[in-house]
This record gives C-alpha cells, structure tokens and sequence, in this order.
C-alpha cells in the first residue's frame, strides 16, 4: 500500500474531510425534499372583522367596505358572496394536496340587506365546489373552413346588387 492512500480499519481507504462535508450537503438537500411544505391560498376574514358587521343591518357594499372584496360573487343573482380559503401540503414529487379549505358564504335579501352568515369546512363533510359556468357556443366539432364553406349554397348574389326578387 501506498504512503499517501490512508486506510480505514478495515483496510479500505478513508474518506477525506472534503468528500463527508459533501456527502453530509448531499443528505441534507435529500432529506429537505421530503419535507412537506405548505401553502396557503385565498382570503377569509377574520373573526375580528366579521364582529364589525351585522345581519339585517349592513348592506353588500359595507360589508365589502368592513372584511373586504369576495373571492367569489353569486353565479346566478347578487344574493351572495364567497369568500374562500385553502392550506395545500407540497410533498417531493407528488402532485399538491388540499388539507385545508373555509368556505365563508355572505347572503343578502333582495333589498341587499346582510340575512345569513355560514362557515364551511371540509371536516362538515361539504365538500363545495366553485366552478365558473360557461355558456356553450352551439358549434360542434366545425371548423372555421367547414362553416366558410358550408355557407356557399346559401349565398343569393341579387341581395348583393339590390335586385328585385322574383
């Protein structure tokens, strides 16, 4: 065996100081990317906040003005609104899960006046899905050529030139 080549006690050679410091960092930055890290997103008032306002007192706009503007309004009327927030565990690689979610619902009569005041949570076994709506546009599977060409048969060149019909 070589001077320079220091051994172990078993007569493999010994890491260096410079190759453990980087094995330490390398199972520091291994074990960091399993730690679960969490994220929340939205807004949901505080219990502070909704103290300030009152049920048959205050109005759509000074309930906005007092626990601020809504994540999401009614859909179909303004007798709504939602304010909605959730905590996401990020774990390595694995797609972002929801542990966490308060749903906030505001209700107003038809004069605007605050009626109702309720506090969703996953744990009531609730679960509400907020979905946009979208009107469908009656196109199917048509492209802009197919509906360009269909159209030729219906073309009536005297409407062009202002010719009586006859």
């Amino acid at each position: 065996m070589s001077s320079k080549m220091r051994s172990g006690a078993e007569g493999r050679p010994a890491i260096g100081p410079r190759a453990a410091r980087l094995l330490v960092a390398f199972g520091f930055f291994a074990l960091s990317a399993c730690t679960p890290q969490y994220r929340n997103h939205g807004y949901l008032p505080t219990e502070t906040d909704l103290a300030t306002i009152s049920v048959g007192v205050d109005t759509r706009d000074t309930v906005v003005a007092a626990i601020g503007a809504p994540t999401v309004d009614g859909v179909l009327n303004d007798s709504s609104m939602y304010y909605v927030e959730s905590k996401f565990r990020h774990l390595g690689p694995f797609a972002p899960q929801e542990i966490e979610r308060q749903v906030l619902a505001v209700s107003f009569n038809a004069a605007g006046v605050l009626t109702n005041i309720e506090r969703f949570g996953l744990s009531d076994g609730r679960v509400i899905t907020l979905s946009r709506r979208v009107t469908d546009d009656n196109v199917r599977d048509t492209t802009f050529i197919r509906q360009l060409l269909g159209n030729l048969g219906n073309f009536d060149p005297t409407a062009l030139i202002g010719a009586p019909q006859g």
